[in-house]
């Protein structure tokens, strides 16, 4: 027999402020059964997106770029914040262009969506892939974006994730996503 998990009962949400990339707020609440009170910490972040960008020759347009958090480089695919208001696949499609240069001649396809880390964001994320991918664009870098491009055969990506070369969580996702629609 399953048990159903009640929803916790909201009390009160206190934004606690505005910190570039995400608002937070000391959320209370409390359980229907137990009646115990908790307060809790939600980042309240816009929805995210990323692309794994396929060329023409088959290879996966990859970025470097450092990472504040860890304090070093990561292996990504291109991705980023959706603006308020935009469609997730042209956000996918935007960041693929100004991170990298390169764009597809059709429109990217919806892989599949998740929740990053649902214990304390309440967004989600969207991968997409996009084929037939070719330079078109120079790149178009926010102020603090520092991105060396790296083209990579398709071929060659599973190695680089079951040899820990590529670890960002999302990222990751992104390629499970493609390898349950594509294979990898």
């Amino acid at each position: 027999m399953t048990q159903i998990i009640p929803k916790w009962e909201t009390i009160e949400d206190k934004h606690d402020g505005n910190l570039k990339i995400f608002d937070l707020h000391r959320i209370r609440r409390r359980h229907p059964v137990w009646r115990k009170e908790s307060e809790f910490i939600i980042l309240d972040s816009p929805r995210w997106v990323n692309i794994i960008p396929v060329t023409t020759g088959n290879n996966v347009v990859l970025i470097e770029q450092y990472r504040q958090g860890i304090d070093c480089n990561t292996l990504e695919v291109p991705g980023g914040l959706v603006e308020a208001g935009e469609d997730t696949r042209h956000a996918a499609e935007r960041e693929c262009r100004e991170e990298t240069g390169f764009a597809g001649s059709a429109d990217s396809v919806l892989l599949g969506e998740n929740y990053p880390n649902p214990a304390f964001l309440n967004n989600k994320c969207w991968s997409y892939v996009w084929f037939d991918c070719y330079k078109q664009f120079t790149q178009k870098l926010d102020s603090n974006e520092d991105i060396k491009v790296i083209e990579v055969p398709l071929s060659e990506i599973k190695n680089m994730i079951t040899s820990g070369q590529i670890k960002h969580s999302l990222v990751l996702t992104a390629f499970f996503f493609f390898s349950m629609k594509y294979g990898l």
